[in-house]
């Protein structure tokens, strides 16, 4: 069936092309992105013209200020919240530290001011799941080590692959200040259903509220989500929201939604300088990234359903390819019924005794993908945590790849890097006889 649904034009494409650089088909859109681009000129004209201390009265220093407040205002936008809700940062792990501790410090500044005995003594507790970035886990980890804060990591359910908002409202307790959730997974593509957390939260804290217990405040990390779907921070009900440039075509700088920062939503500075952003994340700013970012989040204003909508025909092309020619030797990982996902990721595993995803990538000439978050590279061959908690096999977890298409992927691209796969697992499979042979 393999030989037959391939075209003799893809086999000649990879025979003709060997193995160059300029043939590879990048499929790690997940880990980062190129700036598109518009944002690559965006960014040239405001190392060339705004080079100014956006703090300044002369000519390039205002042009500097009038280039944040645009890039403020865009981004604003492409999450549905106001322009003074918008704080920038170095990228996701600054601003996912910034709210994390926030919530924390505001927990122990507010207890003192509480008529409420029962949270005397209390250490703040923080409700996350099991499957969230590092840049989440980690600092929380670190928080319970020091004795800062009491943390619950919701398991995510084996059959839809995301956490429920049952599960999560049952993890509540009296000295609840944060719920950190992500929007969608970086591995599994599963998007997780903050909408409807939100609304029970919201009926949730009115009783709270009466009883003299601290508001729950929600975040979400939204890095995977932003440019593949429609992001709203009015539909999600969302106190903080975690932007990262350089997921969407962006520069390698992030950005922080705070619902009415300061009032509503309490945020505290890690930093402590010169007064920049409101002094709530000092130092002078960096003009021509904020800028870049801007574009880039002004791009996904105006295209994102076009995005959308183009990225979910080639995922979809490809998993069909890879039914096709592999049939019952793969696993779709990303795959669970009435879930939805990021129209982009597809997590696939090759189910052979012993054989890892990052063998199956070796064996690759054209594709460049990854086993999983880039930041986990260093984990060689071990399962995945996330795919283990989501309930895919540990035989499977091991031989998967995250195959995560972008706005330029063609299906022609998905045409090659599929023969690619394939011959891949027969040079695997190939080189298994060999040592049987050896072996006899």
């Amino acid at each position: 069936m393999a030989e037959h649904f391939r075209t003799v034009k893809e086999k000649q494409c990879l025979e003709e092309k060997g193995n160059h650089s300029q043939s590879k088909v990048y499929l790690d859109y997940n880990a980062t992105t190129p700036p598109s681009a518009e944002v690559v000129e965006v960014v040239a004209e405001a190392l060339r013209e705004a080079w100014g201390n956006p703090s300044s009265s002369y000519n390039a220093g205002c042009k500097a200020k009038e280039l944040i407040d645009e890039a403020r205002a865009h981004i604003a936008r492409m999450v549905g919240g106001q322009p003074e809700d918008i704080i920038f940062t170095s990228g996701g792990t600054e601003a996912n530290n910034m709210i994390l501790f926030s919530a924390v410090e505001n927990f122990y500044m507010t207890a003192k001011e509480s008529q409420n005995k029962s949270a005397d003594n209390a250490l703040p507790h923080i409700i996350t799941s099991n499957v969230e970035h590092d840049s989440i886990a980690l600092p929380l980890h670190h928080l319970q080590r020091a004795q800062r804060a009491e943390v619950t990591f919701v398991p995510v359910s084996a059959k839809t692959g995301r956490v429920e908002v049952n599960d999560v409202v049952a993890a509540l307790r009296p000295n609840t200040c944060l719920i950190s959730i992500m929007l969608a997974n970086n591995e599994t593509g599963v998007i997780m259903p903050l909408g409807e957390l939100s609304e029970c939260l919201a009926l949730i804290s009115q009783e709270r509220t009466s009883q003299g217990l601290p508001q729950v405040l929600l975040h979400t990390d939204a890095a995977q989500a932003l440019g593949k779907i429609g992001v709203d921070v009015q539909e999600l009900g969302v106190n903080y929201l975690t932007i990262v440039g350089h997921k969407f075509y962006g520069p390698r700088i992030g950005a922080l939604y705070v619902r009415g920062i300061g009032h509503q939503t309490p945020l505290l500075p890690m930093l402590h300088g010169g007064g920049q952003e409101r002094n709530f994340r000092p130092g002078t700013e960096n003009t021509p990234m904020i800028a870049g970012l801007g574009k880039a989040a002004e791009l996904v204003s105006l295209h994102c359903a076009e995005y959308e909508n183009h990225m979910k025909g080639v995922r979809d092309y490809l998993e069909q390819k890879l039914q096709v020619v592999f049939g019952n030797r793969i696993r779709f990982n990303s795959h669970f019924p009435g879930t939805a996902r990021l129209p982009n990721t597809c997590n696939v595993s090759l189910l052979r005794p012993l054989v890892s995803g990052r063998e199956w990538l070796s064996h690759c000439h054209y594709l460049q993908a990854s086993v999983g978050a880039a930041c986990h590279s260093d984990r060689g061959d071990s399962c995945s945590p996330v795919l283990l908690s989501s309930g895919v096999p540990p035989e499977a977890a091991r031989g998967a790849i995250r195959l995560s298409v972008g706005r330029e992927t063609s299906r022609e691209n998905v045409d090659l890097i599929v023969a690619d796969l394939e011959q891949a697992a027969q040079r695997l499979e190939n080189k298994d006889t060999n040592k049987g042979d050896l072996k006899n």
